[in-house]
């Protein structure tokens, strides 16, 4: 699902609620939706937890590693251990 699906089957007062619990506003959702803005890093981690997973990390900002991420912080909790 892209972050446009979600925005758009929302009711106006969910949508409020996940902006909040994104930490962003409903504008800057809309912006990053219809392609004027990229999500930062942070914000995409927010969306892809807010979300469900419906919309990733991977959707919102295909130009980071995020497997590569993911990874590492297994490998690094697995080396502690």
């Amino acid at each position: 699902m892209t972050l446009l699906d979600l925005i758009r089957s929302l009711e106006p007062a969910q949508l409020d609620a996940l902006a909040e619990r994104s930490g962003t506003s409903v504008g800057n959702l809309k912006q990053i939706a219809y392609g004027y803005r990229l999500a930062g890093p942070g914000l995409a981690i927010n969306l892809d937890r807010e979300s469900g997973r419906a919309v990733t990390c991977e959707e919102l900002r295909p130009d980071i590693d995020w497997a590569y991420l993911r990874n590492s912080s297994t490998s690094s909790e697995q080396s502690a251990a």
